[in-house]
């Protein structure tokens, strides 16, 4: 095998390869990449795998020679890193030593290889559904839903986001929620053609993290394949393939309140910001913030073990009943922190009792999150 590529669109297809690599395995074979080069296409192939997440992205290189091997993914990610922006890089494979050269002007790097027949066969499946979706509207869904997955093994079917078709206000939507027992997101948008018979999947945390990475850098309209098992995104000449988590995602309209009827609005940004200021007297920002809501004004208040104490105080829309309320002072920030609309409502009913939240009047997206003892 030997090929010319050229360093920054090698990089740029590293950079998300590498990362799917476990740093810590008992499989050597795994924290390689593999790397197919087609003469007849005139490109090479780069796939990456844990088992549970494949990556693979074809780039228009210059083949000199067919061929196929394995190379460490972190170790020439690291070359790739540190050559100089727009060099040339050689790769040739040496049969005689089952050696990697990699070249590049004058700097020369002998690396070791694995053998190509120990690598992970590409995943294959049947797919149940599949439908075309443009970026701009499969972003959104999982970056505004994705910071209330939960991190506990234990309830690991919360581990994720879960993606179905549901029944919205104005009809069938694409449906993305989260949540960790404590607070929870929705999103939606408007369902896709041929997406109605979608399964219901619960698409890993790990996945959902290296999707949005592909997301921030795809322009074109992204295919969506779904199976019971698997889920692929792929557009251009890549793709992204994960085994869904195997569980049955909660009933989370049972946890979203229909009876709030104390609104609040206030400016997101503004709120976002006194959240954050408020909560710096306290290391742990997932300790209790104090909302007291009055006619028109908000008070943020904060008290930390040492008995430091902050206060904050907002103009807000409000005319119900005072209100005193507590909340994890990190959740509410994460949550304002997704908000790109002007304002954020709350609808509040009892202190012992969730709040619901919305991006103003966006119907796309809602928030729930518990209260805490203050």
């Amino acid at each position: 095998m030997k090929f010319d590529i050229e360093r920054n669109l090698l990089f740029k297809s590293l950079s998300r390869a590498q990362s799917i690599v476990q740093s810590k395995t008992t499989i050597p074979i795994l924290q390689n990449i593999l790397i197919s080069a087609d003469s007849e296409r005139g490109t090479i192939k780069i796939r990456t795998t844990d088992l549970d997440i494949e990556f693979m992205e074809e780039l228009q290189v210059t083949i000199i020679q067919a061929g196929e091997l394995t190379v460490g993914a972190s170790l020439l990610f690291d070359i790739a890193r540190k050559l100089p922006d727009g060099s040339l890089i050689n790769f040739e494979f040496k049969s005689a030593n089952n050696r990697l050269e990699v070249l590049s002007g004058r700097t020369d790097f002998t690396l070791a290889t694995l053998p190509k027949e120990d690598f992970p066969k590409a995943i294959s499946t049947e797919y149940d559904t599949a439908f075309s979706i443009e970026p701009q509207v499969l972003r959104p869904l999982f970056e505004k839903s994705k910071f209330a997955m939960s991190t506990e093994e234990t309830r690991y079917y919360l581990n994720g986001v879960y993606m179905h078709i549901a029944k919205g206000d104005q009809g069938n939507v694409l449906r993305c929620v989260a949540t960790d027992g404590h607070r929870l997101a929705l999103v939606d948008s408007e369902a896709p053609d041929n997406s109605l018979d979608m399964p219901h999947v619960i698409i890993p945390r790990k996945a959902v993290t290296e999707l949005g990475k592909l997301l921030s850098d795809i322009n074109t309209e992204i295919k969506v394949s779904v199976s019971k098992s698997f889920v692929r995104f792929s557009a251009d000449h890549l793709s992204l393939t994960a085994r869904v988590v195997e569980g049955t995602f909660p009933d989370y309209n049972n946890v979203i309140p229909d009876s709030n009827k104390r609104r609040m609005e206030v400016n997101s940004k503004e709120f976002a910001t006194a959240v954050d200021l408020v909560a710096t007297v306290c290391e742990d920002t997932s300790k209790a913030i104090t909302l007291n809501i009055g006619a028109d004004k908000l008070g943020l208040s904060m008290r930390s073990p040492d008995s430091d104490t902050g206060e904050e105080e907002l103009g807000v829309a409000y005319n119900a009943e005072d209100l005193s309320i507590g909340f994890n002072a990190r959740y509410l920030f994460d949550i304002a922190s997704q908000v790109d609309q002007k304002n954020i409502v709350f609808y509040f009913n009892t202190p012992d009792e969730p709040a619901l939240i919305r991006e103003g009047d966006n119907p796309n997206m809602l928030y729930v999150v518990m209260p805490m003892r203050v």
